[in-house]
């Protein structure tokens, strides 16, 4: 079964779908996307595809060794998110070829279903506590937040107050029975996050989330020491050996995205060799639902998982946009805040080709926010 052809897709809100073609009729779908760097993701698919174009869709990993290494430069989140689309894409071919969804490749499923979270949006206490409500209402049994919007690397007494303030509105209003985890995003400075998170403690987070940015993935070690918060990144780590120094860091959590970090294969090795540290497996994805579905097949297949992050009310369009694209959205129903395993082949979703390209005739030319500090200096979004 031969690679014949493919297609792109630029949809709202951010993200960019592709579609893989076979000589046998067998086409697989994934999402190769770099949030905010969409059209440079595409040219490298473009790139990739004079390659594959004409190899045999069932070398999948001959394929991933090649787009990974074949190259004189290699790694980063675009050759990273490259690899993935075209990875996950070519798992699906495998699956529906073979009438089986892809965590039955991947050795058979290990649960019945996988745990998720949404998240909660809002500046001010009040804000953040009924979204946090409104969350639970919908099924869920656990929810994320930013605790902050802007800080300076050594923020104001009052702005750590107004993080402790935030998470405490969100605990007292779902109570002890839901988790409640926090995103840092990389806004706090190794020195801010030993600071804060201490305070946090009382409120007991299921984990705290990029406590510094990637590039200080060698101090996170001194931030785990300083919390009895468990420690999650990974979502702009994009391989196994960038993920080695947040293992010997001792973190709890590790979060590779499905979408940037070289696909369903390389996802799959990075839990395995978290599993090895003692750490669990809480995959990215603020993406659609193909990167979704790809990221649920790895769950169901990996023993380590913990809780998988999905889009619905993420913020970035309305919540119908992840479903909106999908013939049935009956895969991601919510039962007691999990999705039940997939039994369709490949993926186990089917994508709704017509509204995938009536979304492409639009496009989208998402840009990441750019902030700065009061002094005019750039900030972390």
């Amino acid at each position: 079964m031969k690679i014949v052809g493919y297609e792109l897709f630029l949809v709202e809100p951010r993200w960019l779908f592709l579609r893989l073609d076979t000589d046998e009729g067998v086409s697989g779908w994934g999402e190769p996307i770099v949030e905010g760097r969409a059209a440079t993701t595409a040219r490298g698919v473009e790139e990739a595809m004079e390659y594959l174009v004409g190899q045999d869709a069932s070398r999948i990993e001959d394929h991933w060794q090649v787009l990974t290494k074949g190259g004189f430069y290699r790694g980063g989140p675009v050759l990273g998110s490259v690899t993935a689309g075209i990875d996950q894409a070519l798992w699906d071919i495998a699956g529906r070829a073979l009438g089986v969804p892809v965590h039955q490749l991947l050795g058979g499923p290990v649960r019945d279903r996988a745990r998720v979270y949404g998240w909660v949006h809002g500046s001010e206490p009040a804000e953040l506590a009924e979204a946090a409500r409104a969350q639970v209402e919908r099924g869920l049994t656990a929810v994320k937040m930013n605790p902050s919007e802007l800080l300076a690397p050594l923020d104001t007494p009052a702005a750590i107050q107004r993080v402790v303030d935030r998470v405490a509105a969100v605990r007292d209003a779902v109570g002890s029975q839901v988790d409640v985890a926090i995103d840092c995003h990389g806004r706090f400075s190794t020195a801010m996050s030993r600071r804060v998170l201490p305070l946090l403690e009382p409120l007991q987070p299921l984990f705290v989330e990029e406590p510094v940015l990637p590039e200080h993935t060698r101090d996170l070690d001194a931030v785990v020491r300083s919390t009895t918060i468990p420690v999650a990144t990974g979502e702009r780590l994009f391989s196994r050996w960038d993920f080695r120094a947040a293992f010997e860091a001792g973190i709890a959590v590790a979060q590779p995205d499905v979408s940037h970090a070289g696909g369903i294969s390389e996802t799959r090795r990075i839990a395995a060799m978290a599993e090895v540290h003692d750490v669990l497996l809480a995959p990215h994805c603020p993406l659609g639902p193909i990167a979704l579905a790809a990221s649920l097949q790895v769950d169901f297949a990996t023993p380590n998982f913990l809780i998988q992050e999905q889009s619905l009310g993420i913020g970035y369009g309305d919540d119908t946009g992840l479903l909106g694209y999908l013939v049935d959205s009956a895969p991601f129903t919510f039962v007691d805040g999990s999705i039940e395993r997939p039994t369709g082949p490949g993926l186990g979703i089917e994508v709704d080709e017509a509204a995938v390209r009536r979304a492409a005739e639009r496009g989208h030319d998402w840009r990441t926010p750019l902030w700065r500090h009061a002094d005019g200096s750039l900030a972390a979004w």
